[in-house]
């Protein structure tokens, strides 16, 4: 059966939007990539025989290994010239591009779309960012300006703050739960909805939410595309962790843990997989999976919006260092391929889920009676509720006493207040949260780590 078009939201593009087209210059590239026969003599490009690589080589581990596990075999290298079967030369990554990728990074993020999302509308496509905060600001800017409201979870990621404020775009908290957005509240927040423009956009992170660590389920995905289709909202789905699902926390007994991690064919399916519409606005990322120095990511949307995207790197990235997409596409399409990549995918979920355990296990052994938690199935972090004494619950700066505290026993955990689309007014300073990330500390510094957060919250709880 034929999938359909998009509906077109184009109506809802801001003026700025509505104007931005494609680079002058960048538009004739399409001739030089169309005529082997041509000789330009239009394009102000620099001339690779200046540039002084000859040759682009990283080490890297075995798909499903570590780094400790590499081998002088698994070296990739990208040399000036492109080579039979491998990806393009030198002379192409490191030139200017047009704002959609080198071609072989572009065709991996494609291909990589459709084996896992499969999107249900005919004229999706896929463009290039430097990774999910750059991809934002471009999907934000396609659909508000100054005076506009977006609709986000009511804890949400710190960057998405800092990026709207200066924009004088408003946020709308929407009520959370274990699962993250509520659908209900969202609606009821559209439907009593009164301020003098139209809601257009709702943001949020369904997957090992940052700061929450909520993972919606597919029942809850679709409630929440059910709502953004009653009020014809476009969904940005801002999904980091999606890859670094694992299975639910069992406690310790003796029986091995991770032996059902879900790879890429069981990973809970995106809201850009059940988007039938075309009102799914999806960011991808290497940065949790590969290395966030590389700043390689990319935005599947329908043509029109990702055409827009383009626009807009052509005037202000270009498009990821080219450095980053030679490493990239050599390591996905020359050596690892699908089947490489989807294995050093579970050998990361396995990762994770280890120092979640660990993590979990000790918290547990520790922190009982100080903080409240649900245990995360997916991502980096643990958001805890700190169980104040009810004589302290009302008291004013009591969560900077805390945070002191903490500083003074050599332990650091974020404070919720930063996650607060509602400001840093004093009585959301005092809300009772911290959260923890159990991604970068050695896990033989967990214990340290909690014991000394147990004597931190001790006086408080």
């Amino acid at each position: 059966m034929a999938k359909p078009h998009s509906v077109d939201l184009s109506g809802f593009f801001t003026e700025a939007t509505r104007v931005r087209d494609n680079s002058p210059l960048k538009s004739l590239t399409k001739y030089m990539e169309a005529d082997s026969q041509l000789v330009s003599l239009g394009a102000g490009l620099p001339h690779p025989s200046t540039f002084p690589f000859a040759q682009i080589g990283a080490r890297v581990a075995p798909a499903g290994a570590s780094v400790g596990n590499t081998a002088p075999a698994d070296m990739l290298n990208v040399y000036v010239t492109t080579l039979p079967g491998a990806v393009e030369g030198l002379g192409k990554f490191l030139q200017y591009g047009n704002g959609r990728g080198v071609p072989s990074y572009a065709v991996f993020t494609h291909e990589h779309t459709q084996r896992v999302h499969d999107p249900k509308y005919s004229d999706w496509d896929t463009v290039v960012s430097l990774g999910n905060t750059d991809a934002f600001v471009k999907a934000l800017m396609l659909f508000c300006s100054s005076g506009d409201t977006l609709l986000v979870d009511e804890w949400t990621y710190p960057a998405i703050i800092g990026t709207v404020v200066p924009m004088n775009v408003q946020l709308a908290p929407i009520r959370m739960d274990g699962e993250g957005m509520v659908p209900e509240a969202l609606d009821d927040v559209c439907t009593s909805w009164t301020g003098e423009r139209k809601l257009r956009m709702v943001y949020t992170i369904p997957t090992a939410q940052n700061p929450t660590g909520a993972t919606m389920s597919i029942g809850r995905k679709r409630a929440i595309y059910a709502v953004a289709q009653k009020h014809n909202l476009v969904v940005i789905e801002d999904d980091p962790y999606y890859y670094l699902q694992f299975e639910p926390y069992v406690a310790p007994s003796g029986t091995e843990r991770y032996t059902n991690l879900p790879g890429i064919k069981n990973l809970v399916p995106s809201l850009l997989s059940l988007d039938t519409d075309g009102r799914v606005i999806r960011l991808d990322s290497f940065s949790k999976v590969l290395a966030p120095g590389l700043r390689c990511g990319w935005v599947t949307a329908p043509k029109y919006i990702t055409d827009k995207i383009q626009f807009h790197n052509e005037t202000s990235i270009q498009q990821p260092a080219g450095v980053s997409q030679a490493i990239v596409a050599s390591l996905m399409n020359d050596q690892w391929g699908h089947a490489g990549w989807e294995r050093h995918l579970v050998q990361i979920q396995r990762e994770y889920a280890m120092r979640r355990d660990v993590f979990v296990d000790l918290c547990l052994k520790h922190l009982n009676g100080l903080v409240e938690f649900t245990v995360p199935d997916a991502g980096m972090f643990l958001w805890f509720r700190v169980l104040l004494r009810p004589e302290l619950q009302s008291q004013t700066g009591v969560m900077q006493r805390v945070f002191d505290s903490m500083v003074a026993n050599h332990v650091l955990l974020v404070p919720g207040y930063m996650f607060s689309p509602k400001g840093t007014e004093q009585k959301v300073r005092d809300e009772p949260y911290i959260r923890a990330a159990f991604s970068f500390a050695a896990t033989t510094d967990f214990e340290v780590a909690i014991t000394r957060l147990a004597q931190a919250l001790a006086p408080f709880c």
